[in-house]
């Protein structure tokens, strides 16, 4: 197929519509037309190599023009890019467009180096099972990755462009049907809603279908991402939005309810009723990635709270005059959502550090602070008991 055949004046009529082409995408690859390169999406990524979905077909393409010592400019499913048209020889992916979006967790606990786990996306829906006991600060970490996705807080360093919109989260209750009454699974609604405030929380059926018409109607809005840890039920609910069993599916272990990882790769598929899926392998690790902002907007509660401490830079630790530390002892604010706070900042602060000099120089300042508060405590104590 010609490239120069295709239909320019209405995005929506393009071959790659369905996997989200818009004139925005239109305008952003119109220098790489010129340049006689196709677009196209990345589906799956794996060992050096791409499968990109373009005007011809899907095509699998080399890496090695993207590469760099920088993680967050590595090709990932979601991306769009520009690749070369076929000439007989190896296809390469020659740029990447700039991202609008993207998801990105610590690659590990005691690095400070990213990973990138979907990009371009709309929607991040992190599954939760409800076979298993809710683990709330879990969810909190997970929402303070989704929201900071959609503010480019370092997500695009390294790269061309920057963040044009913004990711909206969406925390689904999977295996509602394993709670024994309605009555149950609306308390267990309300403890995850308290945790995500403001964030929608659904319930899901994939056995029975209840909540799935819901999860369809968001999903047909653009590009979700389905995150969760091994067992939580996303390639059972990647099967049931797309109709048909696409992905493996396994049975969680009877000894402790875990699940093995039957999604080994990121995937992105076309949903029949319209919009983009993403799923991702079990998540066992999520470190967070300069996500302060997301952290602040999971806990919206505690900031709220936090504008009557007696000091603008109240720590919430142990100063006179802390409005939060009020609100747990009168019982308005529960305790481990503070604690839960308090050991994120200390998280994304200690990642960011890794790579800031100015922030490191802040902490160290401040660590001097509370040290030599603590020893003037100590004095002071001593002193009463002479």
């Amino acid at each position: 197929m010609n490239l120069s055949s295709l239909p320019t004046s209405s995005a929506a009529a393009h071959p790659l519509a369905p996997y989200g082409w818009d004139p925005g995408w239109e305008a952003e690859f119109a220098s790489y037309c010129e340049q006689g390169l196709l677009p196209g999406r990345v589906v799956r990524v794996d060992r050096g190599q791409c499968d990109v979905v373009t005007p011809v077909g899907t095509v699998r393409a080399d890496t090695e023009f993207t590469l760099s010592w920088n993680p967050m400019t590595a090709v990932c499913t979601g991306d769009w890019v520009a690749v070369d048209r076929e000439d007989g020889g190896t296809r390469y992916v020659r740029t990447l467009l700039p991202r609008r979006t993207a998801f990105v967790r610590s690659s590990s606990s005691k690095h400070s180096k990213g990973q990138l786990l979907a990009t371009n996306i709309d929607h991040v829906i992190i599954c939760v099972s409800l076979g298993n006991e809710l683990d709330l600060a879990r969810i909190e970490r997970f929402l303070a990755l989704a929201l900071s996705c959609s503010t480019g807080e370092a997500l695009l360093r390294g790269t061309s462009g920057s963040v044009k919109s913004t990711a909206q989260p969406l925390v689904v209750l999977t295996k509602a049907d394993v709670v024994p009454d309605a009555v149950t699974l609306s308390y267990l609604v309300q403890d995850v809603e308290a945790t995500a405030p403001g964030v929608p929380v659904l319930p899901v059926s994939a056995r029975s279908g209840d909540g799935l018409d819901v999860l369809a109607a968001v999903a047909s809005g653009g590009t979700s991402v389905l995150l969760g840890q091994s067992g939580a039920g996303k390639s059972t609910l990647a099967n049931a939005l797309l109709g048909e069993d696409t992905m493996e599916v396994q049975a969680i272990r009877d000894v402790d309810g875990k699940g093995r990882h039957t999604t080994t790769t990121r995937n992105l598929l076309v949903l029949p009723g319209g919009g983009v899926l993403i799923d991702t392998p079990g998540l066992r690790g999520v470190g967070l990635f300069d996500a302060e902002s997301g952290v602040g907007q999971v806990f919206s509660d505690i900031a709220e709270v936090a504008e009557r401490c007696r000091f603008h830079d109240c720590a919430h630790d142990r100063e006179p005059g802390c409005a939060v530390l009020a609100a747990i002892e009168s019982g308005e604010l529960a305790e481990r959502r503070l604690e839960s706070y308090h050991k994120l900042m200390r998280e994304n602060q200690w990642i960011v550090a890794k790579t800031d000099v100015r922030v490191r120089s802040e902490l160290r300042r401040d660590n001097k602070r509370k040290r030599a508060e603590g020893r003037a405590a100590m004095e002071a104590k001593r002193g009463r008991g002479l």
